[in-house]
């Protein structure tokens, strides 16, 4: 309760403030109107009537400025990126909170979280989209890629490759190697 009645006196001390109820606007007044009924009923209310107040994340448990707890990010990896093992699905927590709890990266901390989780979403939906598809689909999109090999550099193929055989691109194990199969046969 302490919680609602100082939002209440900080929201009645805000609209002190403002202009003569004469001149403000009809829609403003109304909200100010709700507001302060919504104050009233809640001080008069039997303490047992009243909701609960909405469960607050731990602040020592969330990254600072955000609402989001580490373990959350963690379930988001782990089921965004099964082609990883449990170890390097643990590293890839590691390094992100890292970085989310280091203090330079205080002003962008949020940003990062929706970065990340935007490309662990589109991981998670391509890898349900491939696991989808049919062996000979699979077999199909692989005679492409060996096709397409060619075009890449010297360089580039040799990450491709080592990519393919540690199993860290993010396709399914099936489609891998498949994909490493035609790598080979190049």
């Amino acid at each position: 309760m302490g919680r609602l009645l100082r939002r209440g006196v900080l929201f009645t001390l805000l609209f002190a403030g403002c202009a003569a109820p004469a001149s403000a606007d009809p829609i403003l007044m109304f909200l100010i109107g709700v507001a302060r009924d919504m104050l009233v009923k809640h001080a008069t209310a039997p303490r047992s009537e009243r909701a609960p107040e909405p469960a607050m994340p731990e602040r020592s448990r969330v990254y600072p400025g955000t609402s989001v707890e580490p373990e959350h990010l963690r379930r988001l990896i782990d089921d965004s990126f099964l082609y990883l093992s449990d170890a390097q699905r643990r590293e890839v927590f590691d390094s992100l909170h890292a970085a989310l709890i280091d203090p330079k990266n205080a002003a962008v901390r949020g940003a990062m979280i929706e970065y990340f989780a935007e490309k662990a979403l589109t991981v998670r939906a391509a890898q349900l989209k491939l696991a989808q598809l049919s062996y000979k689909e699979k077999q199909r999109m692989a005679e492409e890629f060996k096709s397409e090999l060619t075009a890449l550099s010297a360089e580039d193929q040799t990450q491709l490759g080592t990519l393919l055989r540690s199993g860290l691109l993010p396709v399914p194990g099936d489609l891998n190697q498949l994909l490493l199969a035609a790598f080979e046969a190049r």
